[in-house]
């Protein structure tokens, strides 16, 4: 999923999209896939799980994981992504465990879960980029600043954002307890690949190079050259760029900001880069991806 490298405290995403290959990532948020049509491999760790048309997969926070498809029909799936101010009591177990499988087969699941999953993508236009900005006001119990008085659309709007968080919570009331959790290790403290992706996901739309970051890291550039060589399969340049792509995508497909500006902000010094790298991976230009998302909806 695209914005899976917004580390945004009020992020709420919910959508239906066509599965593709996505590399190793992690984020702060929750993670729910539902598979609608064909299968999909959900890696976690080092683990793989193959994944069928109507089986569920929940990632927790700060878990590396990523998505291949093998299937050569069209994939699609509803990816939910949730940050943790929308958890409520979940929180902490979210947190501070993880599941030895994070796959429920289809079986397993309940009507209500599988009818609220789908109402919580219908709760979101195509494109919603901005609408959901602000969602830290979610509480409405705050006071307003000053003389400031709530107005109804401020009302509406904070109902919406409660009655969302209100849907995901009921899913995963009716789901968690389907899995067998474990006592997450520190894995920040040891594990170079850990450290690696979430580096990479904190600052990849700074000016970033393989010395800088081992430096920062405290590792060799050849050690971290390593790392993306036979870990991720790739070398630093092409990862980081397909990270930057992935959250241009984003932007592309869900709000109106210019490409010039999608550019600098996912990362990229340069339209001209920008460009050549999108075209190489995508084969088509940044306008044309835009075009067809809007055609398709798949965004």
């Amino acid at each position: 999923m695209v914005t899976t490298y917004s580390e945004s405290q009020d992020a709420l995403d919910a959508r239906e999209i066509r599965s593709r290959h996505e590399s190793p990532h992690l984020h702060k948020s929750i993670e729910i896939v539902y598979v609608t049509e064909g299968t999909l491999e959900l890696g976690v760790g080092m683990n793989l799980f193959h994944m069928e048309e109507g089986d569920l997969g929940i990632i927790f926070p700060n878990l590396i994981h990523h998505f291949q498809v093998f299937d050569t029909a069209e994939c699609r799936a509803v990816h939910i992504l949730a940050a943790s101010l929308y958890l409520g009591p979940f929180t902490y177990l979210l947190n501070s465990t993880q599941p030895k499988d994070p796959v429920i087969r289809r079986k397993d699941l309940a009507p209500l879960v599988i009818n609220t999953l789908l109402s919580l993508v219908a709760a979101f236009p195509k494109r919603h980029h901005r609408t959901l900005k602000g969602a830290r006001e979610l509480s409405l119990e705050q006071a307003p600043a000053g003389n400031e008085q709530i107005t109804r659309q401020d009302l509406k709007t904070k109902s919406r954002l409660v009655e969302l968080q209100a849907m995901l919570q009921l899913v995963l009331s009716r789901t968690l307890y389907l899995l067998t959790l474990e006592d997450r290790q520190d894995a920040a403290k040891y594990d170079i690949v850990y450290q690696v992706v979430n580096y990479i996901a904190q600052h990849f739309r700074e000016n970033l190079t393989l010395t800088g970051m081992a430096k920062d890291l405290g590792v060799s550039p050849y050690a971290l050259s390593r790392v993306f060589s036979s870990t991720f399969h790739r070398n630093f340049n092409r990862y980081l760029n397909e990270v930057r792509l992935d959250y241009a995508c984003a932007l592309l497909a869900r709000t109106d900001e210019p490409v010039t500006e999608i550019c600098l902000d996912a990362g990229f010094q340069s339209q001209q880069t920008f460009n050549r790298v999108f075209q190489d991976h995508y084969h088509m230009s940044p306008r044309q991806y835009r075009h067809l998302s809007e055609l398709a909806g798949e965004e």
